[in-house]
């Protein structure tokens, strides 16, 4: 039973604010909003606490979403590092999967890979299914030792990341390779961690599987650092060490998510799908989408059976990270995005963001260029004045701010801040229709959940585009990131090879992976709630699905399970076997308990904005209600209504 005095806290560090969340056992939630810190993402969030005055002593746990391995990713920032990889097989990070960057641009090119080819050391050795073909032989080890470490000492590199063929299935070469390195940093002092592939994704495909392993080493050093750094600054004011969000939606101690870089990719993100699917849950809706607009980006992810969708796959910044993420699509179209005309006069708006510094125009710090916010300043939609995070609205900064693209485009400053905020929405739709159209879900059915600071602004016009007609503002909108990360479980995860055909796996075999799996995660602890899932395809495809299993489960059962989801997401089945890749294990402790209540001042109607249609907490558009943290706009042929649990109902007439 938690202590009702205890408090749990989320931080989420974004581009433009630092947003922090307080969750009482009582169900009140507590929220403060601060200016992030570009240049010092650890002090935003230590100005979070300290705007929230919370004791130390009161404190459960701080869950934190950071964007450093993002921006690592992003800026080429991260450590030197140094690749081992099977002899004949050193060049996947350049060959990759021998597909264009863009199919109808021959002039875009891949980013470049993270390691050199010059970075890149022969290991002779080979492994296959059937077996070793080619021994890795004690002197090849200590060749390939002396020379990773002459390379890495020559370019200052942190880390030695091995990739050998097949080690998801036979890891025998890789863990001896790193134990003789590991032995031999030890013996010489050397600063250097060894990353290995078999640790990290032991799944097939070797192209991912490296790419995601040289994106750990790559990552894990400045993410040491920082999460160090972090902790030694909150031990000192009494706080905490801090738990980490991964890109999968649950948290890591963070100890362990230093060891775990490349599973924070996504963490911020995560944050707000899991506080989205919290409100879901609370009102019966099983399936949504969500929109989390923010002052640099969009963030759109899909909550399924009610919880955030998790796949494998995807990237950051060109690179592939294949491991479990919460669906997020991230486009940069956000309040600070800034609307600009191209070379053939056209407007369009990002992904160049004028971020919490100078941050637009109205925020009257210095910033000249149009952005989305100054255009809802124009409108009316924001409204000029005091908002919290220390920000007061500038509506004369705003307008010179758009008639910058106004007068060249020759039309009214109002009619350029419309055109900015529907460049800003189409983009936005676009990502709303591959998350769920493209994953055989039509939009037309589900609520859209709109939050952060800029969702509710644009969730009517969203919904309009995509035939949807029922839109969630919930409460707490402009920080639910920030409860999300808050309420998440402390999780640890593990994927575990198992390439073989149902009809080869038995259902005493299958519960046997499963437990084993469990066991070797660290079951045992009562607080700790098992889950598993495999990842199943018919013979000769190239994707899979994930579907949820139990140890008790017959292996037809689970192969049924797969030809129902392989139907409900692609819109066919196949007359062809069925075979599975990998297990996927979790243990999960029990989500933060939190009971939604409405929240003090959830919902003015500011003068000169409402129109006077307030009919006992329900609305008529078109009218803007100022949230505690956010701005709705209810447009018009719309109807707002007010939630027991705080928050709003808006329905298409």
């Amino acid at each position: 039973m938690i202590d009702a005095t205890r408090v749990a806290v989320g931080i989420d560090v974004g581009g433009t604010f630092t947003d922090l969340a307080a969750l009482h056992d009582d169900g009140t939630v507590h929220t403060t909003k601060v200016l992030s810190v570009p240049a010092d993402r650890a002090q935003g969030v230590l100005e979070a606490l300290t705007a929230a005055r919370l004791p130390p002593e009161r404190l459960a746990h701080i869950a934190h979403g950071t964007t450093v391995v993002t921006n690592l990713l992003l800026e080429r920032r991260g450590a030197p590092v140094v690749a081992c990889a099977t002899q004949g097989f050193t060049d996947l990070l350049e060959l990759r999967r021998q597909e264009r960057a863009a199919l109808y641009d021959l002039a875009q090119h891949h980013v470049a890979p993270l390691v050199s080819p010059g970075q890149v050391i022969s290991v002779p050795e080979r492994l296959a299914p059937e077996g070793v073909i080619t021994p890795l032989s004690d002197d090849a080890i200590a060749q390939v030792v002396n020379d990773a470490l002459a390379r890495a000492t020559a370019t200052r590199a942190e880390t030695i990341a091995i990739t050998l063929l097949h080690a998801y299935g036979d890891p025998q070469h890789e863990a001896r390779l790193a134990t003789a390195l590991r032995h031999t940093i030890a013996e010489r002092g050397l600063a250097l961690d060894v990353v290995t592939s078999h640790e990290v994704l032991p799944e097939i495909r070797e192209y991912e599987r490296m790419a995601t392993t040289v994106a750990e080493a790559y990552a894990r050093p400045a993410v040491r650092r920082y999460l160090a750094g972090l902790s030694g600054r909150l031990a000192v004011k009494g706080f905490p060490a801090p738990r980490v969000m991964t890109s999968a939606g649950g948290t890591l101690e963070a100890h362990d998510a230093a060891q775990h870089a490349a599973a924070l990719a996504l963490s911020g993100p995560a944050g707000g799908v899991t506080g989205a699917a919290a409100i879901a849950a609370a009102l019966g809706v099983s399936r949504a989408l969500t929109i989390d607009i923010g002052g640099t980006s969009a963030d759109v992810g899909l909550i399924f059976d009610g919880e955030p969708l998790v796949e494998r796959g995807g990237g950051v910044a060109g690179i592939p990270i294949a491991l479990p993420r919460v669906l997020v699509e991230a486009v940069a179209a956000g309040g600070g995005s800034v609307a600009w005309l191209d070379d053939g006069g056209a407007l369009r708006a990002g992904p160049e963001s004028a971020g919490a510094s100078p941050g637009p125009a109205a925020y009257d710090r210095g910033g000249t260029r149009p952005t989305v916010t100054d255009a809802h300043v124009v409108l009316g939609t924001i409204a000029a004045g005091e908002w919290s995070g220390g920000v007061r609205i500038s509506h004369e900064r705003a307008v010179a701010a758009v008639a910058t693209v106004a007068a060249p485009l020759g039309v009214s400053v109002e009619r350029a801040a419309e055109a900015i905020i529907s460049t800003a929405d189409a983009i936005m739709a676009r990502a709303l229709r591959r998350v769920s159209v493209e994953r055989g879900v039509d939009p037309r059915g589900l609520p859209l959940i709109a939050f952060g600071g800029g969702g509710p602004l644009h969730a009517c016009g969203l919904a309009e585009r995509l035939g949807m007609r029922e839109v969630i503002v919930p409460p707490h909108a402009g920080v639910l990131s920030a409860v999300g990360l808050a309420l998440a479980p402390e999780r640890r995860e593990r994927l575990t090879s198992c390439v073989a055909t149902a009809e080869s796996l038995s259902d005493e075999a299958l519960a046997s992976l499963l437990t084993t799996a469990a066991r070797e995660l660290g079951q045992g602890d009562g607080a700790l709630e098992p889950r598993w899932w495999l990842r199943a395809r018919y013979v000769g495809q190239g994707y899979e699905l994930d579907v949820p299993v139990q140890p008790g489960d017959a292996v037809t059962a689970v192969v049924e399970r797969f030809v129902e989801r392989h139907r409900q997401r692609a819109g066919f089945i196949l007359d062809r076997a069925v075979e599975f890749i990998s297990a996927r294990t979790t243990l999960s402790s029990t989500p933060w308990p939190v009971r939604f209540t409405r929240p003090a001042r959830d919902g003015e109607l500011p003068d000169g904005i409402d129109d006077g249609r307030a009919m006992d907490r329900s609305l008529v558009g078109p009218a803007v209600v100022r949230l505690p943290d956010a701005t709705m706009r209810v447009a018009p042929g719309w109807t707002a209504r007010a939630l027991a649990i705080g928050g709003w109902h808006l329905e298409m007439a």
